[in-house]
């Protein structure tokens, strides 16, 4: 099967409710994505379709407000399939702004099949950007615009913001040996706002999703 890529969807799920220490504001994910699906739909020609407003959590974390996992898939499926009748989209990749947004992937090859599409899932970011809320999402905030250096220094208060690397979700910690771990690593290395770092660690994520967007031209 050969795409054109004009074909393409590209979609950003994030979070739009979640907080993020000081510095960040409550939609830090849905930006962050939105602005690495946009950029990559710029580079290759693909049809940026827009954001997913709904997102999932996993058990255990409190960092906001957020839905089921039923509801992020069915909005999905609705953002997709209005995609594919309204401007021909015949193939999508999502941009994963959000960690708690990991579990949809499972139920994508089921998706897939009830829209006869290929969906790739990247999740690029996630695994770039570290801790929650610390050096490696201020820094790509940073890059976008969207964090305020003036509050690096509240942002480590840990009692008021004890979302920030997870260090004061003691759920969270103790259900998640990646939580701990990450947590950790902000108490021991703390946290810092490093815009050349952020622009690297978008850029390294632009260029892997319009991988997965070329890996679609000859799905």
């Amino acid at each position: 099967m050969s795409l054109n890529l004009s074909e393409v969807g590209i979609l950003a799920l994030g979070s739009h409710e979640e907080r993020h220490g000081a510095a960040l504001p409550p939609d830090t994910d849905a930006r962050l994505a939105s602005h690495v699906a946009s950029e990559a739909a710029k580079r290759t020609g693909v049809r940026f379709i827009g954001v997913i407003h709904s997102s999932y959590e996993l058990p255990g974390i409190d960092t906001g407000r957020h839905q089921s996992l039923e509801q992020v898939l069915g909005e999905l499926r609705r953002a997709l399939l209005n995609a594919k009748r309204a401007l021909g989209i015949s193939a999508a990749v999502l941009v994963n702004g959000h960690g708690g947004n990991e579990p949809l992937r499972e139920r994508l090859p089921a998706l897939e099949s009830e829209l006869g599409m290929p969906i790739v899932f990247n999740n690029t970011l996630i695994e770039l950007e570290g801790p929650h809320a610390a050096t490696g999402e201020l820094s790509m905030g940073a890059a976008i615009g969207i964090a305020d250096a003036s509050k690096i220094a509240e942002h480590a208060d840990f009692e008021r913001y004890p979302e920030v690397g997870f260090v004061g979700l003691k759920e969270a910690r103790r259900r998640y040996a990646w939580a701990e771990q990450q947590a950790r690593e902000v108490v021991k290395v703390g946290l810092r706002i490093d815009k050349f770092l952020g622009e690297k660690l978008l850029e390294c994520t632009i260029i892997d999703v319009m991988n997965d967007i070329r890996g679609l031209e000859t799905f």
